[in-house]
């Protein structure tokens, strides 16, 4: 219900402040630093070295002589058959 005789008048409330947050990307530089330390390490390994030594060494000759044993050796091999 209103009422004629008052004049309508407008009453202005303060402004609500309304935020529209608006994101926008924006690129910062992450520097990561990275240190390589080289690490030497000594290990033995064996290598193997030979040396060699020849020897002549003259044995005295056999009792009897060579074509001694020889025939003996016949004799017996003849023996067993």
């Amino acid at each position: 219900m209103s009422c004629p005789k008052c004049p309508a008048s407008q009453i202005v409330d303060p402004p609500q402040v309304v935020y529209r947050d608006i994101y926008l990307p924006q690129v910062v530089e992450v520097i990561h630093p990275i240190e390589v330390v080289n690490r030497y390490h000594c290990v033995p390994v064996p290598q193997h070295c030979y040396t060699v030594t020849v020897r002549d060494e003259f044995c005295p000759p056999a009792v009897g002589g060579v074509a001694e044993v020889s025939q003996a050796r016949n004799a017996k091999r003849r023996r067993k058959k």
